[in-house]
């Protein structure tokens, strides 16, 4: 129906009875676009928008703090070269910033090295020559107990036992191919109490290392023998098969990496943390999952140190990002690095820690050992509250729609930056800096990002790509 206002004189259109108005969330179905608007304007800067060109930003801490997200978790999730890593040195670095300590709990190519070098942080390069790590050093959890006292101090001694005694567990497991027993477990519990005893306990006594307790083993002292359940005089030969596996430890494939004191502790006060794995990288896949276990087992020491003097009123409560690239490596090594990521992921939210796992497919958290271990790695992406998709394969995409709600113009828009649509040649890869941020079912936001500044020489880890810096 057409009238004329009577106060303007201009013609309107009467909608008539059939007209209805409201907001997109409640006409949610009847909404045209495919990718979310309003971009969120609260966290780091990731870049601009691929449609409206707003500047989007992201990060754990930020989203969790405006009710974006419900925890601390990120994944990215992508096939090599389409800029995963340099999205999680943009977020590394902006969290910095803020007063979040980064972690970089094993760095297998030293990608991370001059972005923390950059902050004036620490890094820790390990391997044969370089740098080792005992397993069974306290670290930051021995430098915090000796500033408590009473109960803290007795639960902190717990902790170091625990903590010791799972990463011996973890690594004979993995020289051995195969689980310990239970009266093995027990018998290197008893060891390791032995030689805590003998050092003065846990307050200003040295940390053993697996050369002691091999030692202690092949002494056979009453109390290792009372934890095997077997009389003292077949206590040496039930415990052949134990001292064959610790021998290993010492003198196989981890020989120079893990078999004497740490030579450089971790820093509590530093403002990032980078273990660089790279010297290790060639030497197998045995030595990088034994390698990534002690440095995850001494990163994690760090955090329950914080924890506790911040507990204490010793120090200020801090906040962590705990940086988990090429994960694939590290799950398909040892079933117990699936459950020091499960434990990050489970635990630590509730003490200030985010978590940033890199992968570049879901098949990488279904090739782990058992059918524990791949459920426990499937939990990893529901306890992310932002998932982050690079250029990736339909049927990848397929398979994370199981998980993560894909519409069918998100699902279009990743593929896309798989591949280029002609046959020109390049360097740079196709979809490189363009990512699809999702938190839970809303819609994805998809973003480029365009290094500035220092960012090329910082974050690129291809230099022959570059992703457009502008100065």
């Amino acid at each position: 129906m057409i009238r004329w206002s009577p106060l303007t004189g201009r013609r309107i259109v009467d909608p008539g009875p059939w007209a209805y108005a409201g907001t997109t969330t409640q006409m949610a179905g009847l909404f045209p676009f495919g990718a979310g608007s309003g971009a969120p304007s609260t966290g780091v800067p990731v870049g601009r928008h691929l449609v409206t060109h707003e500047v989007v930003c992201c990060d754990p801490f930020a989203w969790q703090r405006a009710g974006l997200t419900t925890n601390l978790g990120m994944m990215v999730i992508g096939s090599p070269g389409a800029g995963k890593t340099s999205l999680a040195k943009r977020v590394v670095r902006g969290l910095m910033a803020t007063g979040v300590r980064p972690l970089v709990l094993g760095d297998p190519k030293g990608e991370y090295v001059p972005v923390t070098r950059s902050a004036g942080g620490q890094v820790i390069r390990v391997g044969r020559g370089l740098s080792r790590i005992n397993p069974l050093d306290a670290g930051p959890l021995g430098q915090a107990m000796a500033r408590l006292d009473g109960v803290a101090r007795e639960e902190l001694a717990a902790e170091i036992r625990g903590q010791r005694l799972n990463a011996l567990l973890a690594l004979c497991a993995l020289q051995r191919r195969s689980g310990l027993a239970d009266w093995e477990a027990a018998v290197l519990g008893a060891a390791l109490d032995e030689l805590t005893a003998l050092s003065g306990g846990q307050h200003g006594g040295t940390s053993p290392t697996i050369a002691d307790v091999l030692k202690a083993v092949n002494d056979g002292p009453s109390a290792l023998s009372r934890a095997a359940q077997v009389p003292v005089e077949r206590f040496e030969s039930a415990s052949v098969r134990l001292r064959q596996t610790l021998y290993g430890l010492l003198e196989g494939p981890l020989k120079g990496v893990f078999d004497g004191p740490t030579t450089t502790p971790i820093d509590l006060d530093a403002s990032a943390v980078c273990i660089d794995l790279s010297g290790v990288t060639a030497a197998g896949d045995t030595l990088m999952a034994a390698a990534m276990l002690a440095t995850w087992s001494y990163g994690h020491a760090m955090i329950e140190a914080s924890v506790a003097l911040a507990r204490a009123g010793l120090a200020p409560q801090r906040q962590f990002l705990a940086v988990l690239d090429e994960m694939w490596r590290a799950l398909r090594g040892s079933s117990a690095l699936v459950d020091q990521a499960d434990a990050l992921t489970r635990v630590y939210r509730h003490k200030s820690v985010a978590h940033l796992m890199l992968t570049h497919s879901l098949d990488d958290l279904a090739a782990v050992g058992t059918d524990a271990d791949r459920a426990k790695a499937r939990g990893f992406l529901d306890r992310c509250g932002v998932t982050v998709l690079t250029a990736m394969s339909e049927r990848e995409l397929e398979e994370i729609g199981r998980l993560r709600r894909l519409t069918r113009r998100e699902m279009a828009t990743v593929q896309s930056w798989s591949s280029a649509t002609s046959w020109t040649p390049g360097g740079k890869h196709y979809g490189r800096g363009k990512y699809l941020i999702k938190a839970g079912d809303r819609v994805g936001i998809p973003v480029e990002m365009t290094l500035v500044g220092d960012e090329e020489r910082l974050y690129n880890t291809d230099p022959g790509a570059s992703m457009g810096a502008t100065s």
